[in-house]
């Protein structure tokens, strides 16, 4: 048999989204929604699932006042007259998992999620910190975070996943590699990805052209691939890529991808190549801005080929250890320990 044709083009079938409150249907039993966010990417995308007489929730925003009012909204509106029986996290990230407690809380919904993510998520929401550990700080002295920023860091509360999340969940049904997961009438395959986050969950119809994406796969933006104090030595950069070669290996048809941010597409198997290719592209050139030793701090510009600011600093610097730390692990970069306490990189 021969195998559907894959497109060569990335189109948006919806040219605007929701507003706070309202939904959209955008597959039959599926409505897509928005919640806002306190930062420059200023929204998350939730889905509805119809059960009929329910509906399955697929991520949920983060807690905030302007969150609770947009749910308050969906709650009154679109979803009025049904409860929300289940929740599915696609990863622990806050602006996913921020209002499942509440949901739980509210129409006593089971909670569907990988056992990483639920394992993760949980743990970030008890672990509350007054302020900047010593590991904290000595992993950003480390990866050569500007004195300015490193002390204001020193000095100010951290953010905490409990300041934006309705309460640590308690309990779970798993999702794993290869399940099979109904919903809305649709048997879908779980295939885990990671990188952006450990085993993130994607949901990809079985019957009909859908894929519910989370921040796995994202049209105009990469998902973040960043290093933190809690695993100095990860490689997220590799085990992402080693996830969208594997998903563009399953990719069949022309299927509709939901995503956790931005519009949803379709043109999922060039926008894979896209994202794999621009990564590789990154990785270039960090190799040879690394021909002067350089610390985590002064590569930003290689990588985001612009400035950055004070606002977007943290996560650009996780992002580029991301990046090196990948660099290192393939052996194209070598790091060292400078008498400041900072690392450099080198071209190897």
């Amino acid at each position: 048999m021969n195998k559907p044709l894959l497109s060569q083009e990335i189109a948006y079938p919806f040219d605007t989204a929701p507003a706070a409150g309202e939904a959209r249907e955008v597959a039959p039993g599926i409505l897509w929604a928005r919640l806002p966010l306190p930062m420059a990417l200023d929204h998350v995308n939730i889905y509805a699932l119809d059960e009929g007489d329910s509906w399955t929730i697929v991520d949920t925003g983060l807690h905030t006042r302007a969150s609770r009012a947009a749910w308050d909204g969906l709650l009154d509106g679109p979803l009025a007259g049904k409860p929300v029986a289940r929740v599915v996290l696609t990863h622990h990230h806050p602006d996913h998992i921020g209002m499942a407690g509440w949901l739980v809380e509210r129409f006593q919904a089971e909670v569907w999620t990988t056992r990483t993510a639920f394992q993760v998520g949980r743990a970030l929401c008890l672990d509350a910190q007054p302020a900047l550990t010593a590991e904290a700080e000595a992993f950003y002295r480390r990866a050569g975070m500007d004195p300015a920023i490193l002390e204001q860091r020193r000095t100010t509360r951290p953010f905490n996943f409990a300041d934006v999340v309705y309460a640590p969940l308690e309990r779970f049904h798993r999702l794993s590699q290869g399940q099979l997961f109904h919903a809305a009438g649709r048997d879908w395959r779980v295939e885990i990805g990671h990188g952006h986050a450990p085993a993130h969950a994607t949901l990809w119809s079985e019957d009909d052209a859908l894929i519910l994406s989370g921040d796995q796969i994202l049209p105009g933006i990469s998902p973040n691939l960043g290093v933190y104090p809690s695993e100095p030595e990860a490689d997220p950069v590799g085990e992402w890529l080693e996830s969208c070669e594997r998903l563009l290996a399953r990719t069949r048809g022309e299927p509709l991808v939901l995503p956790g941010h931005k519009l949803p597409f379709t043109g999922v198997h060039p926008r894979l190549a896209q994202l794999i290719d621009n990564h590789h592209g990154a990785l270039a050139r960090l190799v040879e801005h690394l021909a002067t030793p350089r610390t985590g701090g002064a590569c930003f510009k290689p990588l985001f080929k612009r400035d950055i600011g004070e606002s977007e600093y943290g996560l650009a610097l996780a992002e580029t250890l991301g990046h090196l730390n990948h660099l290192v692990r393939t052996g194209k970069a070598i790091r060292t320990l400078g008498e400041d306490g900072a690392h450099r990189w080198r071209r190897a």
